[in-house]
């Protein structure tokens, strides 16, 4: 039998493998839009799916349920915000009360980039905790813990040069930074205009022990 000749068969097309890192990867970029903009407990998986074109019984392939998919979106925009905080707060080449100017303006012109529909995530869910499945307390509480200890070395670092008192606290200022800097996002989400962020990096800067 001369196989060229032989007819292809009817009925549904061969299964294409699920075990795609690339759909995993989309899913967990359209996720992050969809929370970023609508919170966790106002969005549904429905648009999410609808945005990579992936069919529901496929999700659950890849995301044991909405929680783990919640976690995992979690998870990759901290270490991702993580890695953008070290590259101006520990960048040697500035100053460190400069550097975290640098990052001021970055995080506003992303901000600006998207004309402000998106905040900061991790803030967003910190805010409907008590929404939220209680797991999410523990990982929001170690996000901010690990982006407060990365500012704190930066602090530490503005101490050593002597830009700030000797004896200033530089966790606690870290702490206080994380606090307010979530308010002047949300703010400046509000006002759709990037201006509080720029006013409390000032206020900020201005109350450091000297």
């Amino acid at each position: 039998m001369n196989i060229n000749n032989t007819k292809p068969r009817r009925g549904r097309p061969p299964k294409v493998s699920r075990d795609n890192p690339d759909t995993r990867a989309a899913l967990i970029r359209s996720g992050l839009e969809q929370l970023t903009e609508h919170g966790f407990a106002a969005s549904g998986i429905e648009p999410i799916l609808k945005k990579v074109g992936v069919p529901k019984g496929s999700f659950y392939h890849y995301f044991a349920s909405k929680e783990v998919f919640g976690q995992i979106v979690l998870q990759n925009y901290a270490d991702y915000f993580l890695t953008k905080l070290k590259t101006h707060l520990l960048d040697e080449s500035n100053d460190p009360l400069a550097r975290i100017r640098h990052f001021v303006a970055d995080a506003k012109a992303g901000m600006t980039r998207y004309q402000f529909k998106r905040g900061c995530l991790v803030g967003n869910l910190g805010q409907e905790v008590g929404m939220l499945p209680e797991s999410f307390r523990p990982q929001l509480i170690a996000i901010f813990v690990s982006w407060q200890h990365c500012l704190a070395d930066c602090l530490e670092a503005a101490k050593t040069q002597g830009q700030i008192a000797a004896n200033a606290n530089c966790l606690l200022l870290a702490e206080n930074f994380w606090v307010s800097w979530e308010g002047a996002v949300s703010r400046a989400k509000l006002v759709e205009d990037g201006a509080p962020l720029d006013n409390f990096c000032d206020l900020f800067m201005a109350a450091l022990p000297k």
